[in-house]
């Protein structure tokens, strides 16, 4: 739910008729608020004429953010801690099931059915997409299924990766020894699995405490972390004192998987000796994902995951189809740039 005072005060010097027209079709425009998001009103059943207040606006329902849409696709930033597929939650709780909430709002002739191309995990954010019809789904389908598709991540590890590149050769397979189902491994015996990372920071968390923290998500001024070594504040400290902890330690790496298996990216960055910032099941402890199934997740290892939800973005998407090359990106959410050093 998203309170009405949260909106510019623009769009309350709509005519009411017009905002009616646009949030039947969800086409607000930037005189309104950012295009790319979109949201599903419950308007009064008798709106005053002339002009309509938002304190007129009983509800207000953020679905997705919009990259990209055209008559026949539609592609979404997933935020994180949502899952792809329905789940016991209400409708608004799945990505595909917010899709048909938007694409049921549109005109009676032009309803679509949504289709997911491909998904990603609840915890990571970013591109997801969505074909409106079951011809588009087939096609774009088999892109995926082909790996005709170019994909890259952000991640932040806990550790400073030594290697400047390189490319993780592990294949995987069921974790057979883990009480968790669905928990996979590196096996010799699993289905192949590459991924290509590359360094994009190497920074240290100087606001850790031993034993790592939950990072204050909404701290004002985010992105206060900084390199100790570059730090004013320990330049006047005796050498042994500015060695870092280790688990003040991260990296910031770009990834590109060359393969799609199950939890390929989490498995191999926790295969490298570098498991993703709050990763509750690959992090080295499973007990922390079976905490937060069982819902009794302490605060003690709330602190140990730093985030609450780990720190992974698909960020772009590069795939010709149709003819056309198409090249979308998204920016991580605010909570993974605000952990980052300031630049």
């Amino acid at each position: 739910m998203v309170p009405i005072f949260q909106l510019p005060t623009a769009i309350s010097q709509h005519p009411a008729s017009r905002i009616q027209h646009l949030a039947s079709r969800n086409q607000f425009s930037s005189s309104c608020f950012p295009a790319f998001l979109i949201y599903s009103f419950a308007l009064p059943e008798n709106p005053p004429l002339g002009r309509i207040h938002l304190a007129s606006c009983p509800r207000l329902e953020k679905l997705f953010a919009i990259i990209y849409e055209d008559t026949d696709l539609l592609v979404v930033h997933k935020p994180a801690d949502l899952v792809c597929h329905p789940t016991k939650g209400d409708e608004y709780s799945s990505l595909i099931s917010r899709a048909r909430i938007y694409l049921n709002q549109q005109p009676a002739s032009r309803i679509q059915q949504p289709y997911l191309i491909h998904r990603l995990d609840r915890e990571t954010s970013g591109l997801v997409v969505i074909a409106k019809n079951a011809a588009a789904a087939g096609e774009l389908g088999k892109l995926w299924e082909t790996r005709a598709v170019a994909k890259e991540y952000l991640a932040i590890v806990h550790g400073h990766v030594a290697a400047e590149q390189g490319t993780i050769d592990a294949p995987l397979g069921r974790d057979e020894a883990s009480p968790v189902a669905i928990k996979d491994c590196v096996r010799p015996d699993g289905a192949p699995a590459q991924t290509e990372y590359f360094v994009e920071k190497r920074f240290v968390r100087s606001n850790l405490p031993d034993g790592g923290n939950n990072f204050p998500l909404t701290a004002a001024g985010g992105g206060a972390g900084r390199d100790e070594a570059s730090s004013p504040a320990s330049s006047n400290q005796h050498p042994a004192s500015r060695i870092p902890h280790p688990a003040s330690l991260f990296t910031l790496l770009r990834l590109r998987p060359l393969t799609g298996r199950k939890h390929q990216l989490r498995i191999h960055l926790a295969h490298l000796g570098h498991p993703l910032v709050g990763d509750k099941l690959y992090g080295g402890d499973p007990d922390l994902y079976l905490a937060l199934v069982e819902r009794r997740l302490t605060a003690e290892q709330r602190a140990r995951l730093i985030l609450p939800t780990h720190a992974l973005h698909a960020g772009r998407l590069q795939f010709v189809w149709r003819g056309r090359n198409y090249d979308f990106t998204t920016p991580p959410e605010p909570w993974f740039r605000q952990f980052l050093p300031a630049e």
